[in-house]
């Protein structure tokens, strides 16, 4: 294959592996080119090895085509089409499809990503699910939560990232949070209101119907479900092991989604049972390829290069080790006066990353999703209490200055019951 030839990126995800996915496709010998039309969501483009950027009006699939066509002459000039971001995977898999690149079947893509459609399926192919509803006004949503039992998790039926996902404990809670996010939904936008699962919360990494691995799940203070760290892989009895790779197995075949990367998320209810929360038809979020990578030497991002681009994958474990990362948080909304304890943290036994995602002076909002994440710090050890135990201390190290009334320097991470 040239090493002329473009890999094209339909959009990107503003956080996490984006920036990495541009920078491997260039380490492989292709020209990494973003398509995007709003440029300004992507911080990674300042620097210095960012992507060649193109600009468009609007992400549509004629439209894309056209350009793709026009400027690259379609599969003569372009290696292979893909998106780091989910809201675009199923559009970018269309068009690789139309200039005969490999690529996900977009249409089961497309389809997953309503999570009621998910939920049906699972819950229809004997897959263990939660009582749930998918409703498109709040006294529906009402309704469904006193019909299910409280607590009840509400959620849009189309998101990422957490945003917009919420416990609710009573009837006043439902409608007041189904009121704000059909508030700021567009037209026809519908939430799905299911039966909150307690549990420890893992996800299950797959590649093409392969189970790589399992990721243990520490989250953020409730009622939201903000993921505060990640410990890979998960140190888990062999039953409960079992339970959730049957279970990701079990759906990923049931939703047809057995090309490339696939990110399951579950809990691990009372009976041992391993109960879906979502899928999402993409590589893991927070920084979990790179947990896998220091863990297990597998680049779950070139591998899905290599997949995109027509090469054959590798997923086996080149070494045995344990990776575990926390991300730091602000307590509150307010501005960033000063972050202290880097170096200290860079400097303990296994740490292998600590970054920020802000600059000193810039606004911190708290939104109770993703977006509160404002750094991270990662380690890798032999064992999984060694990693674990030196991403805690490294983010108990780095210490937060906020300009809030009467605040004083707090830990970065606010992580509590998993």
């Amino acid at each position: 294959m040239s090493a002329e030839k473009a890999l094209l990126f339909v959009e990107s995800n503003t956080s996490g592996t984006g920036r990495l996915f541009a920078r491997t496709a260039r380490t492989m010998g292709f020209a990494p080119v973003l398509i995007t039309a709003r440029p300004e969501k992507y911080a990674y483009l300042a620097e210095a090895d960012a992507p060649e950027v193109v600009v468009v009006p609007r992400v549509d699939e004629d439209e894309l085509h056209a350009l793709v066509a026009a400027r690259w002459g379609g599969a003569a000039g372009v290696a292979g089409i893909t998106s780091s971001s989910e809201y675009f995977i199923a559009t970018a898999a269309a068009l690789a499809a139309r200039f005969g690149l490999p690529g996900p079947e977009a249409a089961s893509v497309r389809a997953a990503r309503d999570k009621s459609w998910q939920r049906q399926v699972l819950a229809a192919g004997g897959v263990p699910s939660p009582a749930f509803r998918a409703v498109s006004s709040a006294p529906e949503a009402v309704a469904a939560a006193r019909e299910i039992g409280f607590p009840v998790v509400l959620k849009p039926v189309d998101g990422s990232g957490s945003v917009g996902v919420r416990a609710c404990a009573s009837e006043g809670e439902v409608q007041a949070h189904a009121a704000a996010l059909l508030a700021t939904a567009g037209e026809n936008a519908r939430l799905l209101v299911e039966g909150f699962v307690t549990g420890p919360e893992f996800s299950v990494e797959m590649f093409s119907g392969r189970v790589v691995g399992i990721t243990r799940k520490h989250l953020g203070t409730p009622p939201f479900f903000v993921e505060a760290g990640h410990d890979y892989p998960a140190s888990v009895p062999a039953d409960v092991a079992r339970a959730l790779a049957d279970s990701a197995t079990r759906g990923t075949e049931l939703l047809g989604l057995g090309w490339g990367p696939l990110h399951w998320e579950l809990r691990v209810d009372a009976g041992g049972c391993a109960v879906p929360m979502e899928v999402n038809p993409r590589l893991a979020g927070g920084f979990i390829p790179e947990l896998v990578r220091h863990a297990q030497g597998i680049d779950l991002i070139r591998e899905t290069l290599r997949l995109v681009v027509g090469q054959t994958p590798e997923v086996t474990p080149v070494r045995h080790r344990h990776a575990s990362i926390r991300f730091l948080f602000p307590p509150a909304d307010g501005r960033l006066d000063a972050v202290e304890g880097i170096d200290g943290a860079r400097g303990i036994e296994g740490v292998v990353d600590v970054a920020l995602y802000r600059s000193v002076g810039d606004p911190l909002v708290v939104h109770g999703d993703f977006r509160d994440r404002i750094g991270h710090v990662m380690a890798c050890a032999d064992g999984f209490d060694a990693a674990s135990e030196a991403a805690e201390r490294a983010r108990d190290t780095v210490r937060l200055r906020v300009d809030l009334p009467a605040a004083a320097p707090l830990a970065g991470a606010r992580e509590g019951a998993a």
